[in-house]
């Protein structure tokens, strides 16, 4: 996907056979399998929307707030 959120041009794919004088139709089917079969696992490979909670940032502890200056040891100022 681009960032336009369409679908990609497909690619050239370069077949190279090395046993065997398969037809053109014999190629053709094979083609045409691997290509569903390869659509359908780019379809179902999708990252969720929204990102869960790593173990280190669950773990990671909050910030401590400042001390508050206006006010003395055990609130005794003086």
């Amino acid at each position: 996907m681009t960032a336009d959120s369409t679908p990609a041009e497909p690619t050239a794919v370069a077949v190279d056979v090395r046993r065997g004088d398969p037809t053109p139709e014999e190629l053709a089917a094979l083609m045409a399998v691997v290509s569903e079969s390869y659509a359908r696992e780019a379809a179902a490979a999708v990252v969720e929307e929204t990102a869960e909670r790593s173990a280190w940032s669950v773990s990671q502890r909050g910030l401590r707030s400042p001390l508050p200056r206006d006010v003395g040891w055990g609130r005794f100022i003086g």
